[in-house]
């Protein structure tokens, strides 16, 4: 039986056994502490992959059409093979923490949510990177890469993941529908919840903003970005759950406010659904991750094309402009051998390198360096690329917590922040019902 078909029928089967465990308890801690991993030999460069074959679980966003473009060109250039299996947000991380949990090393390579970087480094369910970082920096221009993205796999001054794409939480909106309305991008949340009640029109089809109210993780990081907008904390000075304030409740009934300007169902709206809505012409607004912003331009799947453009996220009036930051890692399973370890960061350091970079982005990827976010010609290509450098440099990358229990806070709020919108809890039941279920699982 070959490698990768073992692989998958571990993994089918022990993510059977954990699936009803995994989503909505706290963080599991590996059955085994993974062995310390032994310092990296000289850097072997990619003649390491040779006859190398590694496996990647990659989430289904856009940067996977990035994946498909240039794990070709690795494997001609290592002679390594990688499989791609591609899954799903829930699917990814359940599948995830089986693999880790069970210790089958059915992954080698794995994106990793900003989000998850505390829950992986803590429990070392992927390899710190920082021995490799050391002895490749001469050719790693760690300089390069933007300090927020950094966020994206760093855990207590260590590294369980790699920089891969990071995502500016940005507004979207009509250039079209706004001219015609003789109103400018909002640039506060007062502005964006008057514009969203003006550019309604519900007989003509056109509606104001597009948000994700669906229950589970969309709702829950939807609302936590309008936390962070208007200033609130999900956690207090000395690390402790602090949903339930009473800043958080008037800013739960203001992000509940923005929904009677938002398409039916949107208390259902998954990520595609808010996005096929603003890309079918439905809607004026829509705050979102900046991955997307390319696709609007693509005839194939957007009717917007020409007619969109891209402001820095509004903050509440007032506010210290700061701006939400998101995005992924790139991690190698501790499990793995030391030489599909070797071989998985060396694909780490060819992806991210400068002129692959420039690759990574033409194929619907997203960046992290600055050379590449200032390039002549990436800048001529994407021209809303200057205000994503600018909500970089001023990014947050922890507004949401990347804390081991960051799971266990993502499920109270997906459950009450919808629990509220469907109209089953007021704003003031919702958060402390949300408040109670985290500090019941608190670890």
């Amino acid at each position: 039986m070959s490698r990768n078909l073992w692989k998958f029928f571990h993994v089918l089967i022990v993510g059977v056994i954990l699936l009803g465990v995994v989503g909505c308890t706290a963080p599991v801690a590996p059955a085994a502490p993974a062995p310390e991993a032994a310092a990296p030999a000289a850097a072997a460069g990619l003649e390491a992959c040779k006859g190398q074959s590694l496996v990647l679980a990659s989430m289904t966003d856009q940067y996977v059409a990035a994946f498909r473009a240039l794990v070709p060109k690795f494997e001609e250039a290592s002679g390594a093979t990688i499989t791609l299996d591609e899954l799903g947000y829930v699917d990814l991380y359940q599948k995830l923490i089986a693999d880790f949990v069970g210790h089958t090393g059915n992954y080698d390579l794995m994106t990793v949510d900003i989000v998850w970087s505390g829950e992986f480094g803590q429990n070392q369910y992927t390899r710190t990177l920082d021995d490799f970082m050391a002895r490749d920096e001469a050719e790693l221009q760690l300089d390069d890469i933007l300090p927020v993205a950094w966020t994206l796999g760093e855990w207590q001054g260590a590294h369980a993941a790699y920089p891969l794409a990071g995502y500016a939480n940005v507004l979207n909106y009509r250039k079209d529908v706004l001219e015609q309305a003789g109103i400018e991008p909002p640039a506060t949340q007062e502005e964006l919840l008057a514009a969203a009640q003006a550019l309604t029109n519900p007989d003509a089809g056109m509606y104001g903003i597009a948000l994700l109210g669906a229950k589970g993780p969309a709702v829950a990081q939807d609302y936590m970005a309008w936390v962070q907008q208007h200033g609130g904390r999900i956690l207090d000075d000395e690390g402790k759950p602090a949903l339930n304030t009473p800043e958080n409740v008037e800013i739960l009934k203001f992000f509940g406010e923005l929904f009677k300007y938002a398409p039916p169902g949107s208390t259902d709206y998954w990520w595609d659904q808010r996005e096929t809505a603003f890309r079918n012409g439905n809607v004026a607004m829509m705050e979102g991750w900046s991955i997307a912003r390319a696709g609007y331009e693509n005839p194939e799947i957007s009717t917007v094309v020409g007619k969109v453009d891209i402001a820095v996220a509004p903050v509440k009036a007032g506010m210290e402009p700061k701006y939400g930051f998101g995005g992924w890692g790139i991690g190698i399973n501790a499990d793995s051998t030391p030489e599909e370890q070797e071989c998985a960061w060396q694909f780490i350091k060819w992806l991210t390198s400068p002129d692959i970079q420039k690759e990574w982005l033409r194929n619907d990827g997203a960046p992290i360096r600055r050379s590449t976010m200032t390039d002549p010609e990436i800048v001529a290509e994407y021209p809303w690329m200057p205000v994503l450098l600018e909500s970089f440099e001023k990014g947050d990358g922890d507004y949401r917590p990347r804390i081991p229990q960051y799971s266990i806070i993502q499920d109270a709020l997906g459950t009450h922040v919808n629990a509220f919108l469907v109209g089953e809890e007021t704003a003031e039941e919702a958060l402390a019902a949300a408040q109670k279920q985290v500090e019941d699982n608190w670890q």
